[in-house]
């Protein structure tokens, strides 16, 4: 017969536990009591959190202490799920023996769980033990002192865009020029980094972190390279090999030429053509060789060789259209179809837009998250880089077509993002005003499509900081955090790496093209409007546009 313990004599147990440290059983008082318990500004709390990682706890007590009890009295503990460590700690009495102070020999980990028991064999200097022990739960925050000296939020920008150019930079692929996939890339080029990677080139050249004609150069070469590089229908895959120019298959059947990342490449390699346009006889030629590059895409094929009306991701010589995606908005596509339609030779028509990217305006959402109509895509907004990728070119500042407000799409896409990372309501150690963004990015569990219904606690610098022209002053203070608080961890040669994991001490140690290019462009276009002004001001772009329904202060 099973036999059940009673309350009373449960709570017997308890206290017969605690006061198993002390030395002797003398009779219990309550005279001799700790009347606080300070970490940091906090005070007499049973749960301490976002506590400084360096802090000491510091005891009050009503009477002086006999210091012989305290260190077999008093235990700090790191817990690890079920695990439970012991710290190592040191203790510090004042003059008069009332005040403890209790120091962990090394600094605690950042957002990690701690107990701190305090045994009821302390006692007194006359003898007296404290009635009760108490337990007390911590939880820590990160350590808060600035990592860098405080700078102008100019000076800032700038750092981050000339630190974010030296990926393209001093890391483009030495034969060819193109921007290498990630940091860990040899000889594997990205298409659509690229495009990014030129656009980054311009700014630094108008930023004077390069010459004129160190860009002119470089781009030069890119298009070069692109001149000789396997090709299908002027289209280019997503991954090239580096030296030969060859398709390097993406996957098993995503072994052939990608639309969209030729679409991204193009959005830049346009860009620079508006640039260089009006000058010198080495810019021209540039120019008319990024126009020979441009009408060679047969955007029709893609049509599945103009069988639909819809664009399609992914063709193939060995395995056809079997990939089988339609570029179906809403999502990072509309550059697709605004270069298309755009094409002096080979134009889609706008019901192709219109029953393929739009989906007769199946593509709308209209739904509020956070406060915020969401004009298009899926609940929550998806990860940020939906409503970047096509808008480092297009100005989204007064667009508007039937479908949407565009500008109210990516402010309030970024300001969705934003107030979910604030609410957090997964927890995520770190989430909040200052660190915030969920985008496609690395994590600690391998790459993801990051989002508010795809939240694993992964923060990634580029989806805040491509925001800028969105949210400026939420931006500015994620800035601040990823470079003052975080800069020890997750700033390096080529800006911010690619995402982080507070909860988990996680820090990537890569960086990837098509995270680190928005950035560089982004900032560009809240400082200065460079790259939307000279991507919009295309002629062939001002009758696609135009062609698509759309309105702007920018088409004239």
């Amino acid at each position: 017969m099973k036999k059940y313990l009673s309350f009373t004599h449960i709570l017997f147990i308890i206290i017969a536990l605690l006061t198993s440290c002390s030395d002797d059983n003398e009779t219990i008082t309550t005279d001799f009591r700790l009347t606080t318990i300070s970490i940091g500004e906090q005070q007499n709390l049973s749960a301490f959190t976002n506590v400084d990682p360096e802090s000491s706890i510091v005891l009050q007590f009503s009477d002086a202490v006999d210091e012989s009890t305290v260190a077999k009295n008093i235990r700090f503990i790191e817990l690890d799920g079920e695990d439970e460590f012991e710290l190592k700690v040191n203790y510090q009495m004042d003059a008069d023996n009332k005040k403890l102070t209790v120091t962990p020999v090394n600094a605690l980990s950042n957002y990690s769980d701690y107990k701190f028991v305090v045994y009821p064999g302390i006692k007194s200097a006359v003898g007296e033990p404290i009635f009760t022990g108490k337990v007390y739960s911590i939880k820590t925050g990160m350590e808060d002192s600035d990592k860098f000296d405080r700078i102008d939020d100019e000076e800032l920008l700038t750092l981050v865009q000339r630190q974010t150019f030296s990926y393209f930079w001093d890391f483009g692929h030495p034969d060819c020029g193109m921007a290498r996939e990630r940091s860990t890339s040899t000889n594997t080029v990205a298409t659509g980094g690229t495009g990014f990677g030129v656009m980054s080139i311009i700014v630094a050249a108008e930023r004077n972190f390069i010459s004129r004609e160190a860009a002119l150069e470089r781009i030069q070469k890119i298009v070069d390279f692109l001149g000789r590089c396997e090709s299908y229908h002027g289209a280019y895959s997503h991954w090239i090999y580096g030296d030969s120019g060859f398709i390097q298959p993406f996957s098993d059947i995503d072994d052939g030429v990608d639309l969209l990342e030729t679409s991204l490449l193009f959005q830049g390699l346009l860009t620079a053509r508006a640039y260089f346009k009006n000058g010198n006889e080495a810019e021209q030629k540039l120019c008319a060789d990024i126009t020979k590059l441009w009408e060679a895409i047969d955007w029709n094929w893609f049509r599945k060789e103009s069988s639909e009306n819809v664009l399609y991701w992914h063709w193939s010589r060995n395995h056809g259209w079997e990939m089988d995606l339609k570029i179906r908005g809403w999502n990072e596509g509309l550059i697709a179809y605004v270069l298309a339609a755009s094409s002096p030779t080979k134009a889609i028509d706008k019901v192709v837009y219109d029953e393929g990217w739009a989906n007769n305006g199946g593509m709308k959402n209209g739904k509020v998250y956070y406060d915020y109509v969401l004009p298009l895509g899926t609940d929550n907004g998806g990860p940020l880089f939906l409503s970047q990728y096509s808008f480092l070119g297009i100005n989204p500042k007064g667009l508007t077509d039937a479908y949407a407000n565009y500008e109210e799409q990516t402010r309030n896409h970024a300001l969705i993002n934003y107030n979910y990372c604030v609410d957090n309501p997964r927890d995520y150690a770190g989430y909040g005003e200052n660190c915030w963004g969920l985008t496609a990015s690395d994590g600690d569990n391998g790459y993801s499509a990051h989002s508010p219904n795809n939240d694993n606690g992964v923060i990634a610098p580029t989806a805040a900081l491509t925001s800028f022209p969105f949210t400026p002053e939420e931006s500015m203070k994620a800035l601040h955090f990823f470079y003052y608080k975080l800069g020890d961890k997750i700033w390096g040669k080529y800006g911010f790496v690619d995402a982080f994991n507070l909860g988990k001490q996680w820090f990537d140690k890569e960086f990837i093209a098509i995270n680190q290019g928005p950035v560089i462009c982004m900032i560009e276009n809240y400082r200065s409007g460079l790259l939307w002004n000279l991507f919009m001001s295309d002629p062939d772009i001002q009758n696609g546009m135009k062609k698509l329904g759309f309105s702007s202060p920018d088409l004239k």
